[in-house]
C-alpha cells in the first residue's frame, strides 16, 4: 500500500521536500529545508507530528531543516553515517533499516552527486513502494557531480553512473521521488515532473539509456551549467548543523530611519532593492542591488551577495518581507539588518541622492550594446543577433572590464537584467538601460529572427 505522500515544492530553488503519513498520526519528512513553514502546515492540516527527518545528502543548496525539527517536534534525524554530521542523529550506512511502525525505511548508498549519499527505499513488508532518491536518479536526468569538489566531476559521475544503475534494477513499479526537481541548479531537466517510477525512468531517462560508462560520464559532466556562489559553503554549514532558530523571531525586518540606512550604506553595508523592476528602475538608492523579490530570491540573493555584509532592504509598503527573511534565512544569509522605514518615497522626501535607469522596448535599443546575461545554454538556444554574453552571476568579476559605452542589459524577462544593470551602476558604469522583455519579444517587436550557438 502506497502510504499519502504530500509533496512540499520550493518552486524558487526547484526542490521537493516529502512528507510521509505513517498512518498513526507520525510523519516522515525526507529533504527538509530550514523554512518549515510549508511542512508544518502540512503536518498540521493533516493532524500530523514529525516523527523521522531523513536527509539523503548534506545540500548544497538549501540548509536543512532537520535539525529544527529535531528541536521542534523532536523528530529523530535520519543521515549517511559516512556524512560525519556533528549534531545528534542516527548515522546509517548501506543497507540499513529503519522501522517506521508498518512501514520500512532502507538506506541505499548512492554516492554521485556527493560522497555520502543516501536514496531511501519504502517498503510496506517485503514490497518495494518507492525511493526517495534525493540527488541521485531524477525525473529525466541524474544530479550534477562537481558540487563536492569540481577536480572530483568525473570521478563523481563514474560514482553517479553506477548508483543510476543501482536503482535501476528496482522493480518498474517503484515510485521515484527525487528532491531536486525542474528549476533547480543541481540539474533537472526545465518543465520535468516531481516524481516518477522506476519503469518510467527506464523507458525515457537519457541518462539510464546511456549503456556505456565512459558515455554516461561524457554527456552528464558536458550538461553541467554554472551554479549560485553559495553553493560551495553550505555543504559543511550542514554538516555541522545549523543554529537552531526562534522561529518566532523571524519576521518582519526592523525599519530604518533614512539616516540610518545612509551611515550603514556608506560604511559598507549592501542595500538590497526588492521591488519590482518597474518601480527600482524610476528611482532607487544609487549603488542598490536589484534582486527583485519573487520565488528565485534566495538563488540570486546567494550568487551576488556577500553572505558577510549587512544587508538593507529597500520594499514596497505591499511587500511580504517575511518571504525574504526566510528566503534568507534557508540559504544561511542571516545579516539582514532592517528595511528602509517609509521606502523610496521617505528617502526622495528626505532630499537623498536617487539613480534610475531607463526601461526600453525592442525597437527603443538605438545602436546601443546588448549585453545579454542569461545562462550559457538560455543563450545558445536563441539571442538578440550581436549581442554580448556574460553570465549574471559572473558579471560582478568582470564588470570593471566592460566598455562603459551605452548598453541595454537584457535577460528573459527583465528581473535579471535590472539586477545586471544594478551590478554594472555599482561599478561605475552609466548611461545602462533594461530591455522589457527578452529575446521572443525582441524577435516578435522587430521581425527578425534569433541567432542560435554560443
Amino acid at each position: 500500500m502506497v502510504p499519502e505522500l504530500v509533496p512540499v515544492v520550493d518552486d524558487g530553488l526547484g526542490n521537493t521536500t516529502w512528507l510521509v503519513d505513517l498512518g498513526d498520526g507520525r510523519a516522515l519528512v525526507v529533504d527538509a529545508p530550514r523554512d518549515l513553514r510549508a511542512v508544518h502546515a502540512a503536518a498540521r492540516q493533516r493532524g500530523l507530528t514529525v516523527a523521522y527527518a531523513a536527509d539523503s545528502h548534506l545540500h548544497a543548496d538549501f540548509l536543512t531543516g532537520a535539525v529544527q525539527l529535531a528541536h521542534d517536534d523532536g523528530a529523530q534525524v535520519l543521515a549517511s553515517a559516512a556524512g560525519q554530521r556533528e549534531f545528534p542523529h542516527r548515522g546509517l550506512a548501506d543497507g540499513d533499516e529503519v522501522d517506521l511502525g508498518g512501514l520500512t525505511l532502507r538506506a541505499l548508498g548512492t554516492p554521485g552527486h556527493t560522497d555520502e549519499h543516501l536514496a531511501y527505499l519504502l517498503a510496506d513488508g517485503e514490497t518495494p513502494v518507492g525511493v526517495f532518491t534525493g540527488g541521485s536518479l531524477i525525473v529525466g536526468a541524474a544530479a550534477r557531480t562537481d558540487l563536492v569538489d569540481p577536480g572530483r566531476t568525473e570521478e563523481l559521475a563514474r560514482a553517479q553512473y553506477a548508483s543510476l544503475r543501482r536503482l535501476a534494477t528496482l522493480p518498474d513499479h517503484v515510485l521515484v521521488w527525487p528532491t531536486h526537481g525542474a528549476g533547480s541548479f543541481c540539474s533537472a531537466p526545465p518543465g520535468a515532473a516531481r516524481s516518477s517510477t522506476i519503469g518510467r525512468e527506464k523507458a525515457t531517462n537519457p541518462l539510464l539509456a546511456v549503456g556505456d560508462e565512459d558515455a554516461f560520464v561524457a554527456r552528464l559532466t558536458g550538461s553541467l551549467g554554472s551554479y549560485p556562489a553559495y553553493f560551495r559553503r553550505l555543504g559543511e554549514v550542514n554538516r555541522r548543523g545549523p543554529a537552531v532558530l526562534d522561529t518566532a523571531s523571524v519576521g518582519r525586518p526592523a525599519p530604518l530611519p533614512v539616516g540610518d540606512v545612509q551611515r550603514l550604506h556608506a560604511a559598507g553595508a549592501l542595500v538590497v532593492d526588492v521591488r519590482p523592476v518597474p518601480d527600482y528602475a524610476r528611482v532607487h538608492v544609487p549603488g542598490a542591488l536589484s534582486i527583485p523579490l519573487r520565488a528565485q530570491f534566495a538563488s540570486w540573493l546567494g550568487w551576488l551577495a556577500d553572505p558577510d555584509l549587512p544587508v538593507v532592504l529597500v520594499a514596497n509598503p505591499d511587500q511580504d518581507l517575511a518571504d525574504a527573511v526566510w528566503q534568507a534565512v534557508k540559504i544561511g544569509y542571516e545579516q539582514l539588518v532592517g528595511v528602509l522605514d517609509g521606502g523610496m518615497a521617505a528617502w526622495v522626501a528626505a532630499g537623498r541622492p536617487v539613480a534610475s535607469t531607463e526601461l526600453v522596448g525592442p525597437d527603443h535599443l538605438g545602436g546601443r550594446r546588448i549585453l545579454d546575461v542569461r545562462q550559457d545554454a538560455e543563450f545558445a538556444a536563441g539571442h538578440v543577433p550581436g549581442a554580448e554574453h556574460v553570465e549574471l552571476g559572473a558579471l560582478a568579476a568582470v564588470a570593471d572590464r566592460l566598455g562603459n559605452g551605452p548598453t541595454v542589459v537584457m535577460c528573459g524577462h527583465g528581473e535579471r537584467a535590472a539586477g545586471a544593470a544594478s551590478l554594472l551602476e555599482r561599478a561605475g558604469h552609466r548611461d545602462l538601460a533594461v530591455l522589457v522583455g527578452g529575446p521572443e519579444d525582441w524577435a516578435r517587436g522587430t521581425g527578425r529572427p534569433l541567432t542560435s550557438g554560443s
